[in-house]
């Protein structure tokens, strides 16, 4: 089958294929026509490929691990025991990215937490208020306290 079988088949656009391709993640042979000949296998490969990046696994890391695994029809199932220590390795890096996404949560809650509420009846900008139109405090003229800055 061409690319555009291949690319109705997987649900994945052409150029993501071709990209597959360039990252060594696909081998399609070529036609003497210059055209990409794909088979039931690469549908297999593309649909464990989706299945990785899911995952959270890099397109590098994918093209190390692709040729240890087999496809069942359920996704991709490791064949190579040597597997293990680089789906350890990736679980880990996605442990700590959810622990830097967790702590970056927690410190959007504290700024959260300490933002004023707008005065009921709307924001200010009264004559006379050190408020600006869009509830933001301003400082006085001349004023040496820090605060929050005007937008």
């Amino acid at each position: 089958m061409r690319i555009g079988a291949l690319s109705r088949r997987t649900g994945v656009s052409q150029r993501l294929l071709r990209y597959y391709e360039e990252q060594g993640l696909l081998h399609p042979p070529r036609r003497p026509s210059g055209y990409r000949e794909y088979d039931e296998e690469d549908v297999r490969a593309v649909e464990s490929i989706r299945t990785l990046l899911g995952a959270g696994l890099s397109t590098r890391t994918i093209a190390e691990l692709l040729p240890c695994t087999v496809n069942d029809g359920q996704g991709p199932v490791p064949a190579c025991a040597g597997m293990l220590p680089d789906l350890q390795r990736e679980r880990e890096r996605i442990d700590s990215a959810v622990a830097d996404l967790l702590a970056a949560r927690t410190a959007l809650d504290a700024v959260i937490a300490a933002t004023p509420l707008p005065p009921a009846g709307g924001a200010g900008g009264e004559a006379g208020s050190d408020e600006s139109d869009d509830g933001c405090l301003v400082a006085a003229p001349g004023a040496t306290s820090v605060g929050p800055l005007p937008r």
